[in-house]
This record gives structure tokens, C-alpha cells and sequence, in this order.
């Protein structure tokens, strides 16, 4: 198996809103329902909401697996740490070890921005995720709830690895 990992653009993102549509729909409906998830798919993750993030600064990468799109990550740097938005890979290409590979090359570049910890939140209810994690070495810090609009909320635990 080939594993490639590929700078995203505004040239590209369509393709990766276009996933995250497919995987969004399939992981996070049982969890926290398709109204909040349609809601959370136009609000962030719609081709016109990555294209302002990133010229708000978040850096989105996009995994391949033999030459298929497979998932896609984006993350933001602040002042000591890397904030971790987003790591999906479509179901049928999971337990492959690109959700690690991409993880690998943000740690990398948390390295080489001398950044002391990498931090994500991930949805309390998002067992196996949280496992992922936990594999990856992260610990919970804390947990916390941020409303969204629209009457949802995100309930998350926030987890941090330090490098």
C-alpha cells in the first residue's frame, strides 16, 4: 500500500468537503444526530467554510491510499501548541494507519516549530476515536461545551499530547 500526503488548497478543497460530507453523514449521525450534523458540515466543513479557514490560517492536509483520497486533517499553529481541527478517514480505509500517518506529520511539524503540545477536541461520545488517542498518547485535560448556534452544542473532552 502506497501512502501519500498532499498539501490542500483553495484549488482542492472542494474535493475534501465533498468527504467530509461522506464521512461526516456515516460517523457523527449516530452520535450527535443528522440536523447537527448537516448544521456542523455547512458552518465548517463546507467547501466556502475551508476556504476561509485557510486564509484564516488553518493548513489542511489530505491522506492517499494508492492513489484514492482516504482522509484529510487540518490543524492551526498558536503560540506554544498545535491545535489539532480535524483528522477523518473514511470508514473503509480505517485500522490502515493514515489517520497515524497524518497525525505523524503534524507532531513533525509541531517539532519543527518547537510547539510544546498538540491539543484536539473529540466528542464525549466518540468512544473509539477517543481510544485512537489514547493509543496515539494523549491524555484528557478537561471537558467542555461550546455552543455552536442554531441551538446545538459541542460536548467534547479537549486531550493533549506534549511533545
Amino acid at each position: 500500500m502506497s501512502v501519500e500526503i498532499k498539501n490542500v488548497d483553495s484549488g482542492n478543497v472542494a474535493e475534501i468537503a465533498a468527504l467530509a460530507k461522506i464521512i461526516w453523514n456515516e460517523h457523527f449521525t449516530p452520535i450527535i444526530g443528522k440536523a447537527q450534523v448537516d448544521y456542523m458540515l455547512e458552518k465548517f466543513q463546507s467547501e466556502q467554510a475551508m476556504k476561509q479557514q485557510l486564509k484564516d490560517g488553518m493548513k489542511y492536509i489530505a491522506v492517499y491510499s494508492n492513489g484514492e483520497l482516504a482522509g484529510y486533517s487540518g490543524y492551526k499553529l498558536e503560540d506554544n501548541a498545535l491545535f489539532l481541527s480535524k483528522l477523518y478517514v473514511k470508514s473503509e480505509k480505517r485500522g490502515l494507519g493514515l489517520g497515524k500517518a497524518m497525525f505523524t506529520y503534524e507532531l513533525n511539524t509541531a517539532k519543527n516549530e518547537c510547539k510544546e503540545k498538540i491539543y484536539l477536541t473529540v466528542n464525549k461520545h466518540n468512544a473509539n476515536t477517543i481510544a485512537v488517542y489514547e493509543h496515539l498518547g494523549f491524555v484528557n485535560a478537561k471537558s467542555t461545551v461550546t455552543d455552536i448556534g442554531n441551538g446545538f452544542v459541542m460536548d467534547d473532552y479537549i486531550m493533549e499530547y506534549y511533545i
